[in-house]
Order: C-alpha cells, then structure tokens, then sequence
C-alpha cells in the first residue's frame, strides 16, 4: 500500500502560476481529481509522476521524494492525455517496450496487455487504433511492471460506453486491492460513478478534498440563478419573491423573462410549480443560467 503526499506544492511557468500552494494525501483506493479544464491537473499529475519539478514544495511516496529518484518510479505507472505514441509500433511492441525499459520481458507485457483486454488487436500499428483503444494500450503500457501507485489523466477521453465501462471495472478492482489509484476528470459523473474520494482543483488552487456526497451537497446546495418565462411573469415574480428561497429577482424586458437566484435549492425547486398553479400562471421556460462546472468549482472555492 502506498501513499502520496503532496505538500504546499506550487508549479509557476514563467509569470503564469499553473499549481497554487497545494497540499493533499492520496492513500490506497480510488481518488477522483476533479476540475474545469485548464485548472492544473495534468501539471499535478506530472509533478506526481516525476515528470515535472515543483517550483516550491514536495511530493513524495511513502516519506521518499518522487523527483530524480530512479527507485520510485518502479512503483509509480502513469497514463498521460497527450496522444503521442510511437505509431509505428504494433501494440505488443510499444508495451513491451516499457517492460524492458523496467528490466521485464514478453510474459509481463502480454499479462498486462490481457488486463485491459487488448490481446485481440495486440499485432495492429498503433496508428489504426482508435482514441479508446490508444488510451487502453497506455494503461497497459503504465500496468506492465504491477505499480503500487496508479496516475491517469482524463483516461476516458475517446472511449465508447462498453470501453469506459471496462475500465472503471478495472480501477474498481485496483482500489479493491489496496493500490493507490488517481485519475483526473473534468466530467462530474464519472468521478461519482467510480470515486467516493474527490479532490477538486480549480485555477491551481485547492478547491475542497473529502468523501463525495459531501462535496456533492456542496455543489447542490450553492446558490443557483435560473432563468424563467411564464405567462405572467410579473405576477410570478411577486408571489416568489416573498419566499425566503429566493435571494433575488430581476425582469430582463430584452430576454422576456425573470432572472432568478434561489439560495434553498430543494424548497425552490418545490415552491416554483406550486406556486405557478396557485396564481393560475402557466410555465414557459425554466432553466439553470449557471450550470457550467467552472461556475459551480468558483463557487467551492469561494465556500
């Protein structure tokens, strides 16, 4: 079993500030990392991995330093979501290729191979493979030396149902076995589907760490801002806005429509058609105006 920790880590890239001040522990079992693109996961990933040095800070695995230290990356097996592979390699070769980088041979690359279920286009060029299927001889590639810890960056990108249904089967049965497994997400429900433990980054900064439903009830329970056309909107707007639900309400006369921010999402949510049936008024058009993810992290950061 193996723990990583992450300790007041900051990665600058010239003025541009990509990781901010993070500090996090990520022990045995499933760990979604979760943020908006462009937040700073695949740069915590890398400085994770040994790839990259942190400008301030330390990451290390189990009290060792994971930067130049030849010895821990036998216990560390990345899957980056940069495309570049050798091409020219059938699948078989360019994962074996990684067993021998690790001293292996044939038998741990066809073992790992047939852990993501590859054997079957094993003897094809990488180039015909698919996106899914690239991403699946990736994890092989990472899997080919049995790491203790396990870092995968948007490994969903690309995949077909069946193909993501594989392997969050797979990192299931890791965590199960006491491997340290992190993958990174922009998509909400495939951390809920497959973590129950969450980090969330958002612009370099550490958003919120903790059991998901938790951070689940944070997002839900933010205020919210809708955005709502009726047959009467006015009278809409008085009726609701005497109800502690709601924080404000504004009538956009260019969108023909009332602009809501409810801070109890659940009472809104109830209060909303009942009172449209009460007042005899029909409901034309009611949708969330914030429910980009970007919107829901700043608000956790905020929080």
């Amino acid at each position: 079993m193996s723990t990583l920790s992450i300790d007041h880590v900051s990665r600058w890239f010239g003025n541009v500030v990509a990781v901010n001040d993070i500090t996090m522990t990520v022990g045995p079992g499933v760990t979604g990392l979760l943020g908006p693109n462009g937040a700073g996961k695949s740069t915590l990933i890398h400085m994770m991995g040994g790839f990259l040095a942190p400008s301030h800070g330390s990451v290390t695995l189990d009290g060792q330093p994971v930067w130049r230290n030849e010895q821990i990356y036998r216990q560390i097996g990345v899957v980056p979501e940069r495309e570049a592979m050798y091409d020219f390699l059938t699948g078989r070769e360019f994962v074996l290729a990684n067993a021998e980088l690790h001293g292996l041979g044939a038998k741990a690359a066809q073992r790992a191979l047939a852990t993501v279920e590859m054997e079957y286009a094993q003897d094809r060029k990488v180039s015909t493979y698919s996106k899914g299927m690239r991403q699946r001889v990736k994890m092989a590639s990472a899997l080919v030396h049995d790491p203790s810890l396990l870092l995968l960056d948007e490994p969903f990108n690309g995949m077909d149902p069946r193909q993501r249904m594989q392997l969050m089967e797979l990192l299931r049965r890791m965590g199960a076995e006491g491997r340290t497994v992190l993958f990174s997400s922009h998509i909400l429900e495939e951390v809920e589907q497959l973590a129950s433990h969450i980090e969330v980054i958002v612009a370099g900064r550490h958003a919120a760490s903790g059991d998901f439903r938790k951070i689940r009830r944070l997002m839900t329970d933010r205020p919210h801002r809708y955005l709502v056309r009726s047959s009467d909107d006015r009278a809409l707007a008085a009726a609701l806005i005497a109800d502690p639900s709601t924080s404000g309400i504004e009538v956009d006369l260019a969108e023909g429509a009332l602009r809501i921010q409810a801070v109890d999402f659940a009472r809104f949510t109830a209060l909303l058609p009942r009172v449209a049936r009460e007042q005899g008024i029909r409901l034309l058009t009611v949708s969330p105006s914030d429910e980009s993810l970007e919107s829901v992290f700043s608000y956790l950061v905020a929080a």
